[in-house]
C-alpha cells in the first residue's frame, strides 16, 4: 500500500476543508493509498515530532502541504525523497510568524500553543530548498492575501509551478487539483 501524508497550515487541523476534500478524495478514488492527515502542534519541535510519529518509520511516497504545511511538507520531501505537492506554501515562515506571536488554541487538539522569539530561528533551521526540483508541484495564486505567492515561484524555481490568477490563500477551487495532484504522485 502506498502512503501519502497531507500536512496542515497554521492555525488549521486535520478538519480543514482542504483536509477533508483529500480524505474523501482519497478515501473514494484511491483505496490503494494510505492518507495520514495528522493534527500538527504550533511549535516547530512538535510539528515534526509529530509528523515523525504519524510516519511510524515509514517512508512516504509523496507528502501534501499546505500554507506552513507546504513549508514542512518540504522538509519531509527532502528528508525522505519524496514527491511533494505544495498549496500556497509558506516561505520562510519565521518572518511572517514573528509578527504573530502570543497564544494560540488549537481547534482539534485543544491545547494551547505559544509561539514566540525563541522558535523563529528552530522554523530557520527546517528551511529546505529542493535538490530535486522534478519532486516539486507548486500551485499558487496570485489572490493569496496571507503570502506573496512570487516568494514561493522563487524559492521554487526550476520545480513545476501552476500560478493561477486571483483566488486567496485557502487556494480556491482546491478540490478541483486533487486529480492532478494524484496524477504528479504517481498514485492513479
Amino acid at each position: 500500500m502506498k502512503l501519502a501524508l497531507y500536512l496542515h497550515g497554521f492555525a488549521s487541523s486535520s478538519l480543514s476543508e482542504k483536509a477533508l476534500q483529500t480524505r474523501d478524495y482519497f478515501t473514494t478514488e484511491l483505496p490503494h493509498v494510505e492518507l495520514l492527515t495528522p493534527d500538527l502542534p504550533y511549535t516547530p519541535e512538535e510539528a515534526i515530532a509529530t509528523i515523525e510519529l504519524a510516519l511510524q518509520g515509514r517512508r512516504p511516497d509523496a507528502v501534501i502541504g499546505s500554507s506552513l504545511g507546504g513549508f514542512l511538507a518540504t522538509w519531509v520531501a527532502e528528508r525522505y525523497g519524496c514527491k511533494a505537492v505544495l498549496v500556497n506554501p509558506a516561505v520562510q515562515p519565521d518572518q511572517l510568524l514573528s509578527q504573530h506571536l502570543g497564544l494560540y488554541r488549537h481547534p482539534v487538539l485543544q491545547q494551547d500553543f505559544l509561539v514566540n522569539e525563541q522558535q523563529m530561528p528552530k522554523l530557520r533551521a527546517l528551511e529546505r530548498q529542493p535538490t530535486n526540483p522534478g519532486r516539486y508541484l507548486v500551485l499558487l495564486q496570485s489572490g493569496d492575501e496571507v503570502l506573496d505567492y512570487r516568494k514561493a515561484q522563487q524559492w521554487y524555481q526550476g520545480c513545476q509551478i501552476e500560478t493561477v490568477q486571483g483566488g486567496d490563500h485557502s487556494f480556491v477551487g482546491y478540490a478541483n487539483y486533487l486529480p492532478a495532484i494524484v496524477k504528479f504522485c504517481q498514485f492513479a
